[in-house]
């Protein structure tokens, strides 16, 4: 009889968010990351739902990286009967648990206050998960060296290989039953002022591509140009620029960038500063793991000092309430939650605001709707008047476009016999496919969500 792996795609599939790709091998089931769903509230609700397959019977959690739509899932996947280890690199792990700690108190809060205020129509609201689902979840972490074999059976080998994109993001190579499985991640870029270059694979039976800017090539414009424009315009105005960033890899690297703004005289000594708990651990992160960036440790040390990292609530409304000019950085990039709708709260009414986007903008989220032109946003239970000017910088993303998604795969000596486009919106997937069979003769599929596809050995 032969042999055959069934994959399950259980997210990431026709959207860009939820990852998660179950792989039934014959005497082994593997879950290659474990995300949450977020943007429109169609996919929200399937966080809620039991996932369609038998959660104990899965044996194994691979991760690529740390963000939430890679990890997010991972307190919810216990709470249903995982009991398995969850393998990835150091720093991964530690931003995992740092992701997690925060979702999950940040979850624990806005179900408190929308409770107290009423603004929910789930009676009582909940969160998707709490503090001790995540307690109860870190005990299975278990680190995984970059760069190395490791045997999960007689059959099956993983490697976890440095890919870019934010601190411990690796794509994963699997080889099981003498076929090669790959799956991207999320793919990195080259030249990143904090990161190494991605590294690429040379052989692949099996690809998973990620598709999320398929569609789209990331402008030449050089970000320092760009944004010190953004900045002198609004200091010039006396306003405050708001920077709604995600916690991982962004927020350092607008750190960098605005200190070596400063270094260089090309903007004014304004206050800095950056409001993300969780940004502010991340950083920490950066001076215990220095093989994984370019950074050095003075370098580290000196761009803490010329940023302002707040530690409190009580200090994020002290900030608020000084009326002069500054910059903020605070989370989420995606205007999800976090404390940029504090400050938003109090300066999106306000002309002499300006908000800079400075990431992908999932759909159905905030910063979508504040990129799309919006003239009102909710949050709070709220309408507020968008009053602020909108700016976008594209050329920060930490995304590889088109061109450098068809470079990374561009080492792949074998044609695969199989190319799963996942992780990316209908018309990014679609036109990625489009150029892999124009370019290299590839056959790509598109799976749709919960389909299964099966793979012979």
């Amino acid at each position: 009889m032969s042999k055959a792996c069934n994959i399950h795609f259980l997210g990431a599939a026709g959207t860009v968010t939820g990852s998660k790709y179950l792989l039934k091998f014959p005497g082994k089931n593997i879950l290659i990351d474990c995300g949450m769903f977020q943007g429109v509230k169609k996919l929200r609700e399937l966080n809620w739902e039991y996932l369609p397959v038998k959660v104990e019977e899965i044996d194994l959690v691979l991760l690529t990286h740390g963000h939430m739509d890679h990890t997010g899932f991972l307190p919810r996947l216990v709470r249903m009967g995982y009991r398995g280890p969850i393998w990835g690199t150091p720093p991964t792990l530690n931003v995992a648990e740092i992701i997690l700690q925060d979702s999950a108190k940040i979850q624990e809060e806005e179900a408190e206050k929308a409770n107290k205020q009423g603004y929910s129509k789930h009676d009582p609201a909940e969160p998707l998960y709490n503090t001790k689902d995540v307690e109860e979840t870190l005990p299975y972490f278990e680190n995984k060296e970059e760069g190395n074999w490791v045997e999960i059976d007689s059959n099956i080998r993983v490697r976890f290989q440095y890919n870019g994109h934010i601190l411990g993001a690796t794509f994963i190579e699997l080889d099981a039953f003498g076929k090669r499985f790959v799956f991207s991640g999320d793919v990195g870029r080259k030249n990143d002022p904090l990161l190494k270059d991605p590294k690429q694979p040379e052989k692949a039976d099996i690809l998973f591509i990620e598709s999320t800017y398929g569609d789209r090539h990331h402008p030449d414009t050089d970000p320092d140009k760009k944004l010190s424009e953004i900045i002198n315009q609004t200091l010039d105005n006396q306003g405050t620029l708001i920077i709604p960033s995600f916690a991982v890899e962004r927020a350092q690297l607008l750190m960098y960038l605005l200190w070596q703004l400063r270094e260089k005289e090309q903007i004014p000594s304004v206050p800095i500063i950056m409001d993300s708990p969780m940004g502010a651990k991340v950083l920490d992160l950066f001076s215990r793991h220095y093989e994984w960036h370019k950074l050095s440790r003075s370098e580290c040390e000196e761009m803490c000092r010329e940023v302002r990292v707040v530690e409190s609530y009580e200090e994020t409304w002290e900030i608020i309430e000084e009326d002069q000019p500054k910059i903020v950085i605070a989370g989420s990039g995606m205007v999800t939650g976090g404390r940029v709708l504090t400050y938003l709260q109090q300066y999106i009414d306000r002309p002499k605001t300006t908000v800079m986007l400075a990431g992908f903008q999932a759909e159905g989220t905030r910063g979508r709707q504040l990129m799309e032109g919006c003239k009102e946003i909710k949050f709070y239970g709220k309408y507020h008047p968008v009053k602020a000017k909108i700016e976008s910088i594209q050329s920060l993303s930490a995304h590889a476009d088109q061109t450098e998604l068809l470079e990374w795969i561009s080492t792949i000596i074998d044609k695969p016999e199989k190319v799963y486009i996942t992780h990316g919106e209908p018309q990014a997937s679609d036109m990625l496919r489009v150029k892999l069979k124009d370019e290299k003769d590839w056959d790509a599929i598109i799976p749709a969500l919960f389909e299964i596809h099966e793979v012979s050995l």
